[in-house]
């Protein structure tokens, strides 16, 4: 990222936009997808998008070779893009992303992205992500079950609002999840909540997801919902919480498995499940699972591999974009 991205994600009062989207015919386009359309393909310079105040019913998305996109709306309750694509229409999890990033270097600010199918149709991505070296700043991504897809690459998410059910943040990436709030909604009758599920399969390609310094709490009462901090999903499974606010009630297991099975062999000892310095009633660790991978007790220095510096390498891009965060751990 260059020098021009140095006010980009502190004002919007400052920043010239390439392009202006807006409904009621005072932008250059009236939808996102079509202002997608031109923009450049493998450029080194920013190209900015204003998305004015409104409600965007599409499913967008930003090609592979269309690098450093910035995105901004005028609020994450005000700039919403909005979908409803669901596995229940015969879709991959992939194909119901309301809005998927691909090329590298993207930002998005004071937006929401939301995917309404609801819980009854199972997998409905609001937004996802491959992009590397992205930054969502102040945004709010809202669905039930499969809200969140990190996909794959280096990827911050600062003071953002999160909600949803199942595995309502889950992918491949390397992933921070910093000063964010994370929201617990009533799933199906008869299901449990999981925050988390992460799908790490290659032990050379170190990946994860950290949640940091984030209030997770109910969305609304949850009473007698099972909620836990993830599903294991694959072999390399790495998740970690550190230092955040559980005002959640948290089921004493902490993690559960996606083996149903009665008998089912316990998970390989090549997970990493682990938390650190969190507080409130869903932090008493006393009577989580006995798997192996589970840690929860990470030393400092343990718990330091999953922060912005190591998890992200993120001291070496961040401080372009002007994004705060907090490079280690309190």
């Amino acid at each position: 990222m260059s020098s021009e991205d140095e006010k980009l994600v502190q004002s919007s009062a400052d920043i010239t936009a390439n392009l202006v989207v807006a409904q009621d015919g005072t932008g250059n386009y009236s939808t996102i997808s079509d202002a997608i359309k031109v923009v450049p393909n493998n450029s080194e310079s920013r190209f900015i998008i204003y998305v004015k105040k409104g409600v965007y019913f599409e499913n967008v998305k930003i090609g592979l070779d269309q690098w450093n996109v910035m995105m901004f709306g005028d609020g994450m309750n005000d700039t919403i893009v909005s979908g409803n694509l669901s596995n229940a229409d015969g879709l991959g999890t992939t194909s119901t992303a309301t809005f998927a990033v691909l090329g590298q270097g993207f930002i998005a600010r004071d937006m929401g992205f939301a995917n309404t199918a609801g819980p009854i149709k199972h997998q409905a991505v609001a937004l996802l992500s491959a992009s590397d070296q992205s930054v969502f700043y102040r945004c709010r991504m809202d669905g039930y079950q499969d809200t969140l897809y990190v996909k794959s690459n280096r990827q911050l998410y600062r003071e953002c609002h999160i909600l949803g059910t199942i595995d309502f943040i889950f992918g491949n990436a390397a992933t921070v999840i910093q000063n964010c709030t994370i929201l617990a909604k009533r799933p199906l009758q008869g299901q449990s909540n999981a925050i988390t599920a992460h799908s790490g399969t290659d032990p050379n390609c170190p990946t994860g997801i950290a949640i940091q310094i984030c209030d997770i709490v109910p969305a609304e009462d949850l009473t007698g919902v099972r909620t836990y901090l993830g599903r294991l999903w694959k072999n390399y499974s790495t998740t970690v919480f550190m230092q955040n606010n559980m005002g959640i009630s948290i089921s004493p297991e902490g993690w559960v498995s996606m083996a149903k099975a009665v008998g089912a062999p316990p998970p390989p000892d090549t997970i990493f499940l682990a938390e650190y310095d969190n507080r409130g009633p869903g932090a008493n660790v006393a009577d989580r699972v006995k798997w192996n991978g589970v840690r929860t007790n990470l030393s400092r220095a343990e718990a330091d591999k999953y922060t912005v510096h190591s998890l992200i390498s993120g001291d070496e891009w961040l401080p372009a974009t002007k994004v705060s965060f907090l490079s280690g751990l309190l």
